[in-house]
């Protein structure tokens, strides 16, 4: 029962050569400039300075109908992206979440969050949330409640209510936008939104991801007055080989001459290596309990990048709050649904087409109308949970998320590659030399840039025959299995060192006769295609807290249990279920250099040295399936 675009992060630096106005479409789609008039034949452009309670001015784009014969509720964006193009005689080829609701008619605002491009004060990365705010103390929760105050007494033609949407970090100003929430707020989308930087985008599980280095730069250089020009400069690699450029670059302390002390953010993730004082008040999740508005928490199966926040966002309001609260997951990787490309692929493969405008058009207007135009009542007919099936590659609706009819099966990882649901009684154990100085790369498609989309999706055959991942299959099925949840990997393991990373990849492994599409890479076949379903890394030093990190005891056995994020995919009959076991997912994560330092930033090349891992063959990989 149900209770109750930024196009973000980064984009921008895959082009790290582009221009300026180049690196703004690419993180703010909806406000690109190009030739499309529509938004300037139908809409009228305001740009405002709003007065926060504190004195702070931000930056405030309005977009409202020509149309002014009747009213229109408000949707806004909050974005640390900027909301380009400046100038009231400029116009973008799109505003607001979707074209539906563009065309129909809503009053869209933008808003550059404090600090950030043409707004005053001083930037923080997911500024901590203040319970009980007295004064002129300030948050995000704050400003947005001070935004809506002033919009909904000051623009034109409004009907009282306010919707949030964005994706990425606008995300996370859209669950912010839920603390404290405005009377007038009455739904909010939060879409791939992060939840806690200690376990999205920057670092998982106590591992820092070198993929997310340079977007740094974008968050960790600081402006001293609004602008609405770019302050900050991506390093310059040198390199068309980011693999081999962080090889050249181990230890991570090599790094640092492409950084000096005014990058903020860097020397933060540099100076705070555990989940400490500084990150957790930075966790927004901990804090979603009786939230008032209608939310509707959106994200991709496939998303490099925000995996927890959407999930734990949409778990934590369901546990805590009374609110009509929604989940909607597809076959996406990162902000895709807010795309407007008909076929839904990737990496290579294709998962069907129009996918994101069933979502937009069916999903996402509806909602927002729902609330903000109808009755708002909580009877959307939308149903609590709409999942994509990324194996049978069709939607499914549930009451609740995970699903009720679920149970948890253990798969145990045995000698000779097997995985199977019985264990043998003798112990025994998979051995693997990792060597941090030759790791293992996370795929065999890595380019210039940061965290790619494809490879959530990419064939996992060049791991598998690798000697330092260890590779365990189950038998052709003979039926279905359909996973619908998250997935415990129980490991049982010991090294010859003090310290190491372990990742855990679940696979799905297609029958020789499967027939090619068109969106395969040319070297590449589906048959027996090893089709990543999900992956994760944990900091071994991290298995017991994350506060308090541990070094292991040499060839001692030990428990790693790592979670997973959750899937919802069906292991069709006569595929297999694989499940990969490694130290190194390079350079997707930093090379751990498998000597135990209380700060890896700080390791020196002495420290790195290869180390054989076990994996004991009590070990399992828990389930959650759909019955």
């Amino acid at each position: 029962m149900i209770k109750n675009f930024t196009l973000i992060l980064l984009l921008c630096i895959a082009l790290v050569n582009c221009k300026d106005e180049k690196h703004q479409a690419l993180e703010n789609p909806e406000t690109a400039k190009v030739e499309d008039t529509f938004v300037k034949d139908n809409y009228t452009k305001k740009e405002v300075m709003i007065t926060m309670r504190d004195g702070i001015k931000l930056h405030t784009t309005i977009y409202s109908p020509k149309d002014t014969s009747k009213t229109y509720p408000i949707l806004m964006k909050r974005t640390p992206y900027s909301c380009r193009p400046y100038g009231e005689n400029e116009f973008p080829a799109k505003v607001g979440p979707n074209k539906y609701l563009m065309e129909e008619g809503n009053i869209m605002v933008y808003q550059d969050v404090r600090g950030r491009w043409n707004s005053e004060g001083v930037y923080d990365n997911m500024r901590a949330y203040i319970r009980n705010k007295t004064g002129n103390e300030t948050d995000e929760a704050s400003d947005t409640y001070d935004t809506i105050e002033w919009l909904i007494n000051n623009v034109e033609n409004n009907n009282g209510k306010v919707g949030t949407y964005g994706i990425s970090y606008p995300g996370f100003y859209t669950t912010y936008s839920l603390l404290d929430a405005h009377p007038a707020l009455k739904a909010a989308s939060p879409q791939a939104c992060i939840g806690d930087f200690f376990f999205d985008d920057f670092i998982h599980n106590g591992a820092f991801l070198l993929s997310y280095w340079r977007a740094t730069s974008v968050f960790g250089y600081m402006k001293d007055t609004p602008t609405t020009e770019s302050w900050y400069e991506f390093p310059d690699i040198g390199t068309e080989d980011q693999h081999q450029f962080f090889l050249d670059n181990m230890p991570l302390s090599k790094l640092n001459k492409f950084y000096d002390s005014t990058n903020v953010f860097m020397g933060q993730i540099k100076t705070h290596v555990t989940y400490n004082d500084f990150w957790k008040p930075r966790g927004i999740i901990q804090h979603l309990k009786d939230i008032k508005p209608a939310t509707m928490v959106v994200g991709g199966f496939f998303d490099a990048e925000d995996l927890y926040g959407p999930f734990n966002t949409y778990k934590n309001i369901e546990k805590n709050s009374d609110n009509y609260n929604t989940v909607v997951f597809g076959p996406w990787s990162h902000g895709d649904w807010a795309r407007s490309s008909e076929r839904q692929v990737v990496g290579n493969i294709h998962f069907g087409d129009s996918i994101s405008d069933y979502f937009q058009k069916e999903i996402e207007t509806k909602f927002f109308n729902h609330f903000l135009k109808g009755e708002g009542d909580g009877k959307t007919g939308l149903p609590e949970a709409q999942m994509f099936n990324t194996g049978t590659k069709s939607w499914q609706s549930f009451e609740s998320w995970p699903p009720k009819n679920t149970a948890k099966e253990s798969y145990f990882l045995q000698p000779y590659e097997r995985l199977t649901q019985r264990a043998t009684r003798n112990i025994a154990t998979s051995d693997f030399i990792s060597d941090p100085k030759k790791p293992v790369p996370y795929t065999e498609d890595i380019k210039v840039g940061f965290t790619p989309r494809k490879f959530m999706t990419d064939d996992q055959r060049f791991a598998s025959r690798r000697p330092d991942v260890l590779t365990f299959e189950t038998e052709v099925l003979e039926n279905d299995i359909t996973l619908a949840g998250d997935i415990l990997a129980k490991l049982n393991v010991s090294t010859t060192g003090t310290a190491a990373d372990w990742i855990v990849k679940v696979i799905d492994v297609f029958p020789a006769d499967t027939e090619n599409t068109d969106d395969v890479q040319d070297h590449l076949k589906l048959s027996n295609y090893h089709m990543m379903v999900r992956s994760e890394v944990l900091r071994g030093r991290f298995r017991n807290s994350m506060e308090k990190p541990e070094p292991f005891v040499p060839n001692q056995k030990t428990s790693v249990n790592i979670k997973l994020q959750d899937v919802f995919h069906t292991f069709k009959k006569g595929h297999k279920i694989q499940v990969q076991v490694q130290s190194t997912f390079f350079p997707y994560i930093d090379a751990n250099p498998q000597t135990y330092v209380d700060n890896i930033f700080e390791a020196k090349e002495s420290d790195f040295k290869a180390q054989t891992h076990k994996v004991f063959n009590d070990s399992s990989i828990e389930f959650t399936v759909l019955r």
